[in-house]
């Protein structure tokens, strides 16, 4: 209630101190503040040209009232400028200075802004818009997305327990969870830098990772009803192995996603943090609020548990049985096969490109992307992405660069510099490639390390070059930078956690492997869907922080079935010391709820791709296919083919590591 009635404050905060695009940025807000706030552009289109007295007077009429509207400092009408208007006149723009950066001006003024210019539409004027504050003010609503998976992973569940009652439980759990947690970041929101985009990906991961932690705990229980445990001790075992799985897995999550805190990706930190903390509250919930809740309707479940066990409706998992043996039988085609398979899957990720979306790559019905696609049609492809290089220097430093840039191949034009304070100026430069072109990306180097390093040195001027096009080019290089160091930071940690539940050398190494081969996967496939378009979707770069964020929780994911299904494996090694019924015993009593879990993720996750949002739908698109990987090839082909072939050596750990070892167990004993 308290969330409610305080509202959010979400504010992205993309900067990253020491970089070009963030110095271009400080010197404005420092020296010309009224320089550094965003920008809206209105796109006006007019098929008989802007220049017929009533078309102009429709227009100048609209903008003075646009002018008047809340943060916009000043309003620069086509009429104003010749190079505002494109070459056939039919097409031209105003450029509203707005006071503050896009991530502080409020929702509705924005929307404000767009309400005003497009009451100026007419059957012969056309009105789009566009700039950060439009695209923040005409956000996609996940919530359908949200509702689809939901409802999918109930039906799941349904065919799973075949118990409507049964199936609500785990999906309660997960909206608990992920309730409390949005109420929290929501108040937390006021005090800390926490990005809009953050409920949709808490939501996203929440509901996910909630079912799933709440199924393997429920899913424990319920087995051991069938075993024909009470259910004090059906709980007791459920929480004490299952449990212990769940713990373990969730810890590595939230270590996983904190580690990109120490990243210093700024909006990635509090993203991170949010995450991490749906995740420990979803944890904590499966740990606690789910025994509870077995304790108060626990009876209604062993009923319905013990008319299934009378009818033969027994949890003996023999089709599971048969199908590891089938696996064992051909061990090596099973392991090399599907192996060499997702490595091929993997490779486009090699040419992964990172980037931000812009309005290149909005909805075709949206405002800004009509805005885009009239001003690329008007004034070229670049004009949708300029650079704006900051000059500390006198006037004819600006103007010997701004000759030098317009000589520069991929330079469209250089706008003349505007002083915008003393021995300060800017040149708006317009690249000939669209903003999201990897040759705009290259250009944007050229120009640092090249054309103005010489410049500078001949004039004694200081050049840096910003603009949304270079800050996402910064962004983008810090991520890929970064993400070896960190890669294997939560690598290393998921070998030890695994060296230390089970004892093994060759366990550990085997699930890093195969963790990294279904997250190459996912980046593979996502790079061609949305990098290369493969399946109709509109091409652009994979967004800067989805991989990290995908990585560090499959990582985490992939653990949680790695655990519980080896567990039981241990079990049962420990049991007979028979390595094939080890594998075969194991599979059979998790393998249905491995896939269960799998297939609930997916629906989750894909189901964000009909949020209509890019970053969104990436996100969902990468953890779905990652997951399908891991829980259908991975922990049901690949897993025990490598464990037969293992053989009793997959258990082996020097007599000198396992004294030095603490000893932490999953099962129960």
């Amino acid at each position: 209630m308290g969330s409610q009635a305080v509202g959010d404050d979400y504010r992205n905060d993309f900067g990253l101190p020491g970089t070009e695009s963030q110095k271009a940025l400080d010197v404005l807000q420092d020296r010309a503040p009224s320089q550094a706030g965003a920008t809206v552009t209105i796109v006006l289109e007019a098929k008989d040209g802007l220049t017929p007295p009533q078309t102009r007077q429709r227009v100048e009429a609209m903008l003075a009232e646009v002018e008047q509207e809340p943060h916009v400092v000043s309003v620069m009408s086509p009429y104003a400028n010749a190079q505002a208007v494109s070459d056939d006149g039919t097409i031209g723009y105003a450029s509203v200075s707005l006071d503050e950066q896009s991530e502080e001006i409020p929702t509705e003024d924005s929307q404000q802004i767009i309400d005003t210019a497009q009451k100026a539409e007419s059957s012969g004027l056309r009105v789009e818009l566009s700039g950060d504050p439009v695209r923040a003010a005409q956000g996609e609503d996940s919530g359908s997305a949200e509702m689809i998976g939901i409802l999918a992973a109930l039906v799941i569940l349904v065919l799973l327990f075949g118990s409507l009652f049964a199936a609500v439980l785990p999906v309660a759990i997960a909206l608990f969870a992920v309730g409390t947690t949005l109420g929290l970041i929501i108040l937390a929101s006021h005090v800390a830098t926490i990005a809009n985009f953050t409920a949709p990906l808490m939501m996203l991961v929440g509901l996910g990772v909630g079912i799933d932690y709440a199924l393997l705990v429920f899913s424990r229980f319920r087995s051991e009803l069938f075993a024909g445990s009470d259910r004090k001790t059906a709980t007791t075992k459920a929480i004490d192995t299952a449990g212990r799985t769940v713990f373990f897995a969730g810890c590595t999550v939230i270590v996983a996603l904190l580690g990109l805190v120490v990243l210093g990706l700024g909006s990635l930190q509090g993203v991170a943090v949010a995450v991490a903390l749906t995740v420990l509250l979803t944890m904590i919930a499966s740990l606690t609020l789910l025994p509870a809740l077995l304790g108060i309707f626990g009876g209604r479940i062993e009923k319905q548990v013990r008319r299934r066990a009378e009818q033969g409706k027994t949890a003996d998992g023999r089709r599971w049985a048969g199908w590891t043996a089938a696996v064992q039988r051909r061990a090596w085609v099973a392991a090399l096969v599907p192996t060499a398979v997702l490595a091929a899957l993997s490779l486009p990720a090699l040419d992964m490109r990172l980037g931000f979306a812009d309005a290149g790559t909005d909805a075709t019905s949206t405002t800004t992307r009509q805005a885009y696609d009239l001003l690329a049609e008007g004034f070229g492809p670049g004009f949708n992405g300029p650079l704006i290089v900051v000059v500390e220097g006198d006037s004819a430093a600006a103007s010997t660069a701004r000759a030098e840039l317009e000589d520069t191949e991929g330079v469209a034009a250089a706008l003349p510099p505007q002083s915008v304070g003393d021995d300060l100026s800017t040149l708006i430069v317009f690249p000939d490639s669209a903003p999201q072109d990897a040759s705009t990306n290259e250009l944007v180097g050229h120009l640092r390390d090249d054309v103005l390093a010489s410049t500078a040195q001949e004039t004694g001027a200081t050049f840096v070059v910003g603009g949304s096009t270079a800050t996402a080019d910064d962004f983008s290089d810090a991520v890929a930078e970064r993400l070896p160091a960190f890669i294997a930071v939560v690598v290393g940690l998921s070998v030890l956690l695994l060296l230390l539940v089970f004892r093994s050398v060759l366990i550990p190494l085997k699930a890093a492997v195969l963790n990294l081969l279904s997250v190459g996967v996912a980046m593979g496939i996502m790079t061609l869907v949305f990098q290369n378009g493969v399946l109709g979707v509109e091409k652009g770069p994979i967004e800067a922080y989805v991989p990290v964020m995908i990585f560090a929780i499959v990582f985490g994911l992939s653990m949680d079935y790695e655990v519980f299904l080896l567990s039981r494996m241990h079990e049962e090694w420990e049991r007979s010391k028979d390595a094939a019924l080890a594998i075969r015993q194991g599979l059979a009593t998790t393998g249905q709820v491995v896939t269960a879990a799998g297939a609930i993720m997916i629906v989750v996750f894909g189901a964000f791709m009909f949020s209509g949002d890019r970053m969104l739908m990436q996100f969902g698109f990468g953890l779905a296919v990652a997951v399908f990987v891991d829980a259908a090839i991975i922990r049901c082909l690949i897993l025990p083919a490598v464990m037969h072939l293992f053989g009793k050596y997959a258990w082996w750990l020097p007599d000198g590591v396992a004294k030095r070892l603490p000893r932490v167990a999953i099962e129960h004993s």
